[in-house]
């Protein structure tokens, strides 16, 4: 465990408390309240961003905690769009899903400021890992809907849950696209070839096929099984979380994705 007594660290804890407190709030019914510390919360990881960005003169997207620090800053964007144009009324789970994502910067990885390497500075760094960035905390909420899917009782609730998923996973999997192919693209201007059995790589792919296969499944059986699609789509968030980990197995197994380690 690793404390970072740092202004960018007092940030991190802030946004932290925010959104736990905002989860309990949300969950006492106190809804003003609870949108109130969600607020806190995004405004605190948001200025975490813009801290770690002075301090590291460049986009705060090169490794695992930076990554996290901006899904972290997404979250309340991400949960206000939902509300409004989903009707996903879940800004508590959303809520949680933020301290959850945070947890990792707080508390566990490391905050070194490091140069950005010769491999990344290029001009599709921003677009590549921002694609995957927003695919991955869309996908994650994705998840967090399924989720609540498979644990209703009620058809009414598995539907609409379901139906909710299913548009977020129609928007993070256009991401999740461009972020494949963009990475594909640079690994042709970098190294040679659009495709090199990177671990990193190959995850991408995998968690890419298992939403295929969700589309598929539910061309097939439109929303008439909605316990069935939404297990894929937590079977996707899944790969999502391991994706976004997979490079910390490239520091121990070799990778050519090892630049972007915590």
């Amino acid at each position: 465990m690793e404390v970072k007594y740092t202004i960018l660290g007092m940030l991190v804890y802030l946004a932290m408390l925010a959104y736990l407190s905002a989860f309990a709030l949300f969950a006492l019914q106190a809804g003003r309240l609870g949108r109130a510390a969600f607020g806190l919360g995004f405004l605190a990881a948001l200025a975490g961003v813009v801290v770690r960005a002075i301090e590291t003169h460049h986009a705060p997207l090169q490794n695992l905690f930076e990554v996290l620090l901006s899904m972290g800053a997404a979250v309340a964007p991400l949960s206000l769009l939902c509300r409004r144009w989903l009707g996903a009324q879940d800004e508590a789970a959303d809520a949680l899903l933020g301290a959850l994502i945070l947890f990792p910067v707080g508390l566990i990885l490391t905050a070194e400021p490091r140069l950005l390497p010769p491999a990344l500075q290029h001009w599709l760094f921003i677009p590549h890992v921002s694609a995957y960035v927003l695919a991955d905390v869309i996908l994650i909420k994705a998840g967090v809907q399924a989720a609540r899917s498979v644990l209703s009782r009620s058809s009414a609730a598995q539907q609409a849950h379901e139906r909710i998923a299913y548009r977020l996973v129609c928007f993070g999997f256009v991401l999740l696209t461009a972020g494949l192919g963009l990475g594909a693209w640079w690994g042709k201007l970098a190294w040679g070839d659009y495709w090199n059995w990177d671990p990193k790589e190959l995850w991408s792919l995998a968690t890419w096929l298992v939403f295929l296969c969700y589309f598929h499944f539910r061309y097939l059986s439109g929303a008439r099984q909605p316990r069935t699609g939404s297990a894929v789509v937590l079977v996707g968030a899944a790969a999502v979380v391991v994706t976004l980990w997979v490079s910390v197995a490239g520091k121990l197994f070799g990778g050519l994705h090892t630049y972007a380690m915590p």
